[in-house]
Parts: C-alpha cells; sequence; structure tokens
C-alpha cells in the first residue's frame, strides 16, 4: 500500500520539522510549503492527500490560502486541516467558512493528530 501525501505549509521551519517527525512516525510521506502562495502552488502541482495549513503567516495567510484551494476545482477536494496557535472559537468557524474539513491547535498533540488523518484518509499502514 503506497503512502499518503500531506502538503504542510507553514512559515515557521521549527514547526513544520515538529508536524513532519509526528507525520513520518505516522508512515505519511511529508511534503513542505514555507508560504500560503506555495502551498496552493504546490496542491495544484502534487495533488496531495491532505494539507495541514498554518494560520499566522506573511503575505497571504492560512484562512486566506484554505479558500482559494477549496474552491479551485483542481484541489477543491483536498481535506484542509488548520494547525494554529489561533485558539479560539471564531478561528475556528472563521476556518470551516473558508472550507477547512478541521481545526488543532499548536503543538499539535501526537496521537490526536494521527488519529484525525487516519480518520479523514482511512489507515495509512499495515
Amino acid at each position: 500500500m503506497s503512502s499518503k501525501t500531506i502538503l504542510v505549509v507553514d512559515d515557521s521551519k521549527t514547526d513544520f520539522l515538529y508536524v513532519k517527525n509526528i507525520l513520518d512516525h505516522g508512515g505519511y510521506n511529508v511534503v513542505y510549503a514555507p508560504s500560503g502562495k506555495e502551498g496552493i502552488d504546490a496542491a495544484k502541482r502534487i495533488k496531495p492527500d491532505c494539507i495541514l495549513m498554518d494560520v499566522v503567516m506573511p503575505e497571504m495567510n492560512g484562512f486566506q490560502a484554505t479558500r482559494a484551494i477549496s474552491r479551485q476545482l483542481e484541489t477543491a477536494e483536498i481535506p484542509v486541516l488548520m494547525l494554529s496557535s489561533k485558539s479560539q472559537q471564531t478561528d475556528r468557524v472563521w476556518a470551516e467558512r473558508q472550507g477547512a474539513t478541521d481545526y488543532l491547535v499548536k503543538p499539535a498533540n501526537p496521537k490526536l493528530l494521527l488519529s484525525k488523518l487516519r480518520a479523514l484518509l482511512g489507515s495509512n499502514t499495515q
């Protein structure tokens, strides 16, 4: 069985490496985009199985990038899981309105993140 590909969009290399370690242990292929615009471009190019999207990024924030991904025909079916330090209920609601499938607060709990991905994508290992 081939591994699922997860696109991680985050301007923080430290946060990316933390999440990458979790995803590597979960058996996922990980692709990195350091900005919202690059995340949109990568989503179109590689068609990942899921996108983990930070919210707070310069130039184009995660809400804007998620809205663009969820409204473009070629990427609309890709689930977007927001992963942000913003923890207010209004952020969760706004993320959903932009097309996000789910919302987790940083730092991601490894078991919870992998559980959410398994629920979204189906079992990845064995």
